[in-house]
């Protein structure tokens, strides 16, 4: 995940108090806003479940009033913290750091939980509807979209959910794959505001081998299918005149299986294709069309009247890093004017050469997101690990509490996947299930202010690529 502060903005509390409010923006999209205070018992709750050790140093308190050089100075330095914090996957992967991120934005965005109903649709445009509490956390939505449809249990997290936007011409666009440590009710609600966008599912995973799991279901060989033609529709998958007719007379026979087999031969087959964008290879000012699957980030490059292929594979990347950059003579964040965005890369062009190459693209921290997730996924596969399942998922997140008390918020029985299936259900019964969720959020879901009331260019942080170290001699 890829954290920044860009901006603070000042706010007056109930009494008419004012105070400045840090913006985090979680992966490019703003999450929510917080206070110095809030994120200092946040770090204080963080230092007693890993210890000072494990965590960098947090700005100080300052007894007198802040300038605004000071104020700009403790943006800087709390941006650095959490970047750094959630470097750590034991941390960011925490029932503490996830829920402080749940809480703040519920409370940003100030969502009360209700019961409400949530579309997720599927690839070729099928609606799915659940039933839901406004706060429930990705994980949780997720697994109820499941249910809805009966995918199996131990098939569940081959899935994701994304939020995508729809396109002035028509297309839609992926953002990003929603995280399990916001709502996506919450997120799809504040990414209204800026174009109408909407909640898919996907399959999460990179590598095509996973394909043989799910062609054995019926259910979600049917996914498969319906992400493979509408891949290769949008030409995200490419195929020959002859491949496309083949691939037409098995969809009129519906031979769904043998389509997905047929669709996993081609080009591209499981790639995210990229708007087209900048890059400096191998020319400063290049055009290029970038995709990401199969262990590598793909260039399309225009040289002259040609395009030049090339592949740049993520065990071969040392690091990388993100970077916003304004156009000259616009000064810094404060001014108006539109900032860019790079991915930049160090590889490994061969034996002792490294080599920085440059993307500028408003998607690149999609692209960023693809690359750790295809290192996650390469290094779970080498491990031997496996895909978690629902019942893997058996506690809520919990609250930043005063004095070291921890709270549960989210109760996830509510899609208890054995009572969704039954379909001979009392209907006040289910009235009342659902209020009883709805109440137990609202007893125990705290807001920050209330919990922490007691208590007194630029460049985010370069990513190391753990599977940098798994090179051998064959891949230069």
């Amino acid at each position: 995940m890829h954290f920044s502060i860009p901006d603070t903005q000042e706010t007056k509390d109930a009494n008419g108090s004012i105070f400045t409010s840090y913006n985090i923006y979680v992966n490019g999209v703003f999450h929510c806003s917080v206070r110095y205070r809030q994120l200092h018992q946040f770090h204080e709750e963080l230092k007693k479940e890993f210890g000072a050790s494990a965590l960098p140093a947090f700005p100080p308190k300052k007894i007198l009033p802040l300038s605004p050089s000071q104020v700009e100075e403790r943006r800087t330095l709390l941006e650095r913290y959490i970047q750094l914090a959630s470097q750590d996957v034991q941390i960011s992967n925490s029932d503490q750091f996830n829920g402080f991120l749940s809480m703040a934005q519920q409370e940003t965005q100030k969502q009360e939980p209700e019961n409400v109903s949530l579309a997720a649709y599927l690839m070729n445009g099928h609606k799915i509807t659940v039933n839901i509490v406004s706060t429930n956390q990705t994980e949780e939505i997720l697994e109820a979209v499941a249910s809805q449809i009966e995918i199996p249990d131990e098939y569940v997290y081959y899935f994701g959910l994304y939020l995508v936007r729809k396109e002035e011409g028509g297309d839609n666009s992926i953002v990003r794959k929603l995280q399990d440590f916001e709502s996506p009710y919450i997120s799809l609600k504040a990414a209204n505001k800026e174009g109408v966008h909407r909640i898919v599912l996907r399959k999460s995973y990179w590598d095509s081998s996973f394909d043989d799991d799910l062609l054995e279901n019926k259910i979600t060989m049917n996914l498969l299918y319906v992400q493979a033609v509408s891949d290769i529709e949008r030409q995200w998958v490419l195929a020959t005149k002859d491949q496309l007719k083949h691939l037409t007379t098995l969809q009129e026979r519906g031979s769904k299986r043998d389509y997905v087999r047929l669709a996993r031969t081609l080009k591209y087959y499981g790639y995210i294709q990229f708007r087209p964008c900048v890059t400096d290879y191998p020319n400063p000012n290049s055009r290029v069309l970038v995709a990401a699957g199969n262990k590598e980030l793909n260039f399309r490059v225009q040289v002259q009247d040609q395009i030049k292929e090339g592949s740049f594979k993520i065990t071969r990347m040392r690091c990388w890093r993100i970077t916003t950059t304004y156009p000259e003579g616009s000064g810094d964040s404060s001014s108006s004017s539109s900032p860019n965005l790079e991915l930049s890369f160090e590889y490994l062009m061969a034996r002792d050469t490294l080599k920085w190459i440059t993307i500028t693209s408003s998607q690149a921290m999609l692209m960023s997101m693809c690359l750790q997730n295809m290192v996650d996924e390469l290094i779970m596969k080498k491990q031997g690990k496996k895909f978690k399942k629902p019942q893997d998922h058996t506690k809520s997140p919990q609250t930043i509490g005063v004095n070291g008390e921890t709270t549960h918020y989210g109760d996830n029985t509510h899609f208890k996947r054995q009572q969704s299936r039954e379909s001979q259900v009392d209907s006040k019964a289910v009235h009342n299930d659902d209020q009883s969720a709805i109440n137990k959020a609202m007893g125990s879901v705290k807001k920050i202010s209330d919990k922490f009331s007691k208590s007194s260019k630029a460049e985010n942080s370069i990513t190391q690529n753990d599977a940098f170290e798994q090179i051998g001699d064959d891949d230069l």
